[in-house]
């Protein structure tokens, strides 16, 4: 068996890794409930929890739109998370496009053309008066090089010849300028056809100063240039001397002649640019819902824009604001439920241990449900007839409350019911049914495990939120006008396995948390009942009286529990652990004695109270160390309450009387605390019952009954019972339950003849047994043991007078006994 070493080795490291695990989470957990850092603590755990539930809350569908292209397959049905408007981008384009063209175009009109056209005439007029003036000779070439910049065009040897022969400078002049201001009256375009254009859009007139014209009759009163040219060229001046020269004149003033309405294509440009951003996109709405693309489909351009949109606007401010808004109101559904249950439900009292187990089961139920509603987004090629928003009815909503319910109370749960429901409905986009189906389904399933004493207790809760869930799918199938669908008959079917699976989770988690948080559960309180437990057969090994006496007292305790309706099968296994500190020193109390020296003889009264009372710390230290549970460990902590040890207080006080010194009797009191609960309670009452009626002589029923009611009103009247919630009507039944099972402990039995003993040993067995009777008849001693255990006459019995009847011996062979 080569393997064998290795295989051992595996399950070693996996069994070491596990208690490493165990002890890690063990350190947390001690950490988190130190009650010096609570408040702390408690507002870490509320933010941290804020966060992640957010972190997980916020993300979706939706914000992995962004990877989807035209032309893509979609992997899942994409709808609308919310109201969206999407821009419409080929419409705003059209609009602005529209805007751009029909917005005014500029046009600049300058009064200073004119002038511009007279000047350049009056310097060649001038430079040629100069030359004459000079009697300068200069050939044709000379004159267009002196003439042909000053007027910006090219000059033939007519142009130069008119110019250089005009009769009368200033009567030429006076015309010119008279026949160019006259032209210019009409203002001149340079395109006729595309200034009819502009004027159709609308125009502006900008005058050389930047100032905008206002001229109604623009459009009217135009020329274009060719037709301003064609004009001038059949002009004749004055102070001309030949009329030749005066027609190629005016050829040279058609050539240079210029616009004075002239378009502005920078300042057009701007306007309807203007125009173009004054347009706002034009936006359609998307709803709620809407579905976007199907599986399967082939991404359209259109539908790609809005999964684009969509995505950006959750990856931007809006994305902010959204995870800013759900943290908030996650702090609040946390925090102020909590303050009114504290202060309004008497049994809403959490620890620091509860409600970290609260945040760790909120964190990993939505984590489990973000996993579920992925998947169920995936598997619409494989399930393509079911509605995806129909699988919700599926997932185990009330397997929470039903582990809340479980390990700490029904208050706890109803909180915790009232917490999760609103937080489903934002996970599921705002859903008000999602709410109603959690919270409805919720409840049920934690009242239905309020008594999990056994496995079928978590199925049959189970089936009730199943019932729960069907009806309310009808309800809301009927309501949506869906009922004759296709879609009921799986709606049905989710809501039926929904409370099955719910139960499933919550048997397979049980051992889980109660592992690695140490809770005590109905079902981890059925395994310590067992008389066989190692710490049991410790204690009647060590201790045999004080196992006796917590096994009679686990009798009385769990019948009086079931008379006041508290939890029988606690009240019955913390009784039979209340007493294992004694395990230590199980000789210093008088029960596991057995005929010994009584050991308390030797020490002082103070000395005795302390081993008497260590018994409570040595025994809470043992439960922690064998992880019995704090409920157990409580009551081993409260059994005693902070009673009096008045034997020893008594014989302290004899003592320091006799010396002339006092005693208080606080250091002969147990340290506490007072029960908390019924069930600490009936213990502390079972315990000094079963202890006091050890010490009946004769335990008939009206002794027993009055022993009782003494025992209960001593308690009673020292307050020790103030702190749990025993009333005087719970009293009264204890005591009855008390009475009922003692009785039955202390029953008669029938006085059966003398025994006929052979080989004349009757006189011996009739000596041991008076010695014996002797030793265990006298009260307050530790061995209980009964008077059944020896046989005896007739006549030493007390409670029978008669003499022996003949023929007993008859009666015993007729009985086959001889």
């Amino acid at each position: 068996m080569p393997d064998q070493p290795a295989d051992n080795q595996g399950q070693h490291t996996l069994t070491y890794l596990s208690k490493l695990g165990s002890n890690l989470l063990d350190v947390v957990v001690k950490r988190f409930s130190n009650p010096l850092t609570a408040r702390r603590n408690r507002f870490i755990l509320l933010v941290t929890t804020a966060l992640l539930l957010t972190l997980i809350l916020l993300p979706g569908q939706r914000f992995h739109s962004a990877e989807f292209k035209p032309g893509d397959i979609a992997t899942s049905d994409i709808r609308a998370p919310q109201d969206y408007l999407v821009e419409d981008h080929a419409l705003t384009e059209q609009r602005r496009k529209e805007a751009g063209n029909s917005a005014p175009v500029v046009y600049n009109v300058s009064d200073r053309v004119p002038s511009y056209i007279i000047g350049k005439l009056e310097q060649v007029v001038g430079a040629v008066r100069k030359e004459r003036a000079a009697k300068s000779q200069k050939s044709t070439h000379e004159w267009r090089t002196l003439l042909t910049p000053l007027l910006d065009t090219e000059l033939n040897a007519a142009d130069i010849h008119a110019f250089t022969h005009i009769a009368s400078d200033k009567v030429f002049l006076a015309d010119a300028a008279r026949m160019v201001n006259e032209l210019y009256r009409r203002r001149i375009v340079l395109d006729g056809k595309a200034f009819q254009t502009d004027t159709r859009r609308g125009l502006e007139l900008i005058n050389d100063n930047g100032q905008l014209v206002e001229d109604s009759d623009v459009a009217l009163e135009y020329t274009e240039i060719r037709e301003a040219r064609r004009l001038v060229t059949s002009w004749q001046f004055s102070g001309q001397n030949d009329r030749t020269d005066g027609s190629a004149i005016a050829r040279v003033i058609a050539r240079i002649l210029l616009p004075n309405l002239f378009y502005n294509r920078e300042a057009s440009e701007a306007r309807a640019k203007a125009a173009t951003e004054s347009v706002r996109p034009v936006l359609f709405k998307v709803q709620k819902g809407e579905m976007i693309v199907r599986v399967g489909e082939r991404i359209s351009p259109e539908q790609a824009h809005k999964l684009q949109t969509i995505f950006q606007e959750n990856r931007g401010g809006s994305r902010i604001y959204s995870a800013i808004g759900i943290f908030a109101l996650i702090v609040v559904l946390f925090y102020f439920p909590y303050r009114f249950a504290l202060k309004n439900i008497r049994k809403f009292n959490p620890t620091n241990k509860d409600i970290l187990i609260i945040s760790l089961l909120i964190i990993g139920s939505f984590l489990l449900f973000k996993i579920a509603i992925l998947i169920t987004h995936n598997i619409g090629p494989v399930f393509p007839d079911i509605d995806t928003a129909s699988f919700f009815y599926l997932f185990p909503f009330a397997a929470g409350p039903m582990i809340v319910r479980i390990f700490i109370n029904s208050e706890v749960a109803l909180v915790y019911c009232a917490i999760l429901a609103p937080l489903l409905g934002i996970m599921f986009d705002s859903n008000m049914t999602v709410v109603i189906y959690t919270m409805l389904g919720s409840i049920v399933g934690a009242h239905g495990v309020r008594q999990c004493s056994d496995r079928s207790t978590i199925y049959t809760a189970g089936l009730k939120v199943s019932v729960v869930n069907l009806a309310m799918a009808l309800s809301f199938q009927t309501s949506s006008a869906t009922l004759f669908s296709m879609q009921t008959i799986y709606v049905v079917f989710f809501a039926l396995v929904s409370g099955v699976l719910s139960a499933g989770l919550v048997s397979g988690f049980i051992p889980l948390i109660e592992t690695l948080f140490h809770y005590t559960t109905d079902i981890k309180l059925l395994e310590l009942a067992n008389l066989n437990s190692p710490l049991l057969r410790d204690l009647m090994v060590r201790a045999p009286g004080t196992y006796h006496h917590s096994v009679v007292v686990g009798n009385l305790v769990e019948s009086a529990a079931e008379s006041i309706s508290a939890n029988p099968l606690l009240a019955r296994v913390a009784a039979y652990y209340h007493d294992i500190g004694k395990i230590s020193k199980p000789l210093y109390f008088i029960e596991n004695l057995g005929g010994e020296e009584n050991r308390h003889d030797k020490l002082t009264p103070s000395m005795s109270a302390l081993i008497l009372i260590s018994h409570i710390k040595e025994g809470a230290e043992l439960a922690r160390e064998r992880h019995l549970g704090q409920p157990i460990t409580d009551i081993i902590r409260q059994h005693h309450g902070t009673g009096l040890i008045k034997f020893f207080y008594d014989r302290a006080k004899t003592q320091a009387e006799a010396n002339g010194q006092t005693v208080e009797d606080k250091d002969f009191r147990y340290p506490g605390p007072k029960p908390q609960t019924r069930e600490a309670g009936i213990v502390m009452l079972a315990d000094c019952v079963e202890a006091a009626s050890r010490t009946l002589v004769n335990p008939t029923p009206d002794r027993i009954q009055g022993m009782v009611q003494k025992i209960i009103n001593n308690i009673f009247m020292d307050g020790q019972l103030e702190e749990c919630e025993l009333t005087l009507k719970n009293l009264h039944e204890i005591a009855k339950s008390f009475n009922r099972i003692l009785n039955g402990i202390f029953h008669h039995r029938v006085d059966y003849p003398e025994p006929v003993y052979k080989g004349g040993n009757s006189g011996q067995k009739k000596a041991e047994h008076k010695t014996s009777s002797g030793e265990h008849g006298k009260p307050g001693n530790g061995d209980q043991a009964s008077a059944d255990t020896v046989e005896q006459p007739p006549e030493t019995t007390p409670d029978h007078g008669d003499p022996p009847k003949k023929g007993g011996g008859e009666d015993l062979k007729r009985l086959g006994m001889f």
